[in-house]
């Protein structure tokens, strides 16, 4: 398969918040809050129409800005199990592969929430240079709840 051949980068990052799972998941699991919790310099815009039903197959297109360079993505819910787990797929988008996994745990304190991004860097050198300068999968997942 196409990950036999080549380096994967996994990216994971851990944190606990003081909130409950049953608040905690929806809002991670909203599409509409990435606009506030993505870092403003990317220019995060959501192109679906809203509202987004979050189910497994729902598709999500998104663009942003790289130094003025506009780029669209698009994901597909691979799974979404409620409240504990959903997977984004880049079905199209600056990657070569991307999948980013959020899993959310009840903690005695509050919502242990862990994400995971299995990624490759695109093919054409410019944008993998420019994607890796902007450390975008970091950045993604450095939001405010983290």
């Amino acid at each position: 398969m196409l990950l036999r051949d080549h380096a994967i980068f996994i990216l994971e990052i851990s944190q606990e918040l003081p909130l409950p799972l049953d608040s905690v998941f929806p809002f991670f699991a909203a599409p509409e809050n990435l606009e506030a919790i993505t870092p403003p310099w990317l220019n995060f815009r959501i192109l679906t129409p809203r509202p987004i039903q979050m189910k497994q197959g729902a598709r999500i297109d998104y663009s942003i800005r790289l130094r003025g360079i506009p780029l669209r993505w698009r994901t597909e819910i691979t799974l979404f199990e409620p409240p504990h787990r959903f997977v984004d797929l880049q079905v199209r988008g600056p990657y070569s592969f991307w999948e980013h996994t959020h899993t959310f745990a009840a903690t005695s304190t509050g919502t242990r929430i862990m994400d995971r991004v299995c990624y490759l860097p695109p093919k054409i050198p410019l944008f993998a240079t420019l994607l890796e300068q902007q450390r975008i999968p970091q950045c993604l997942l450095q939001t405010p709840a983290h």
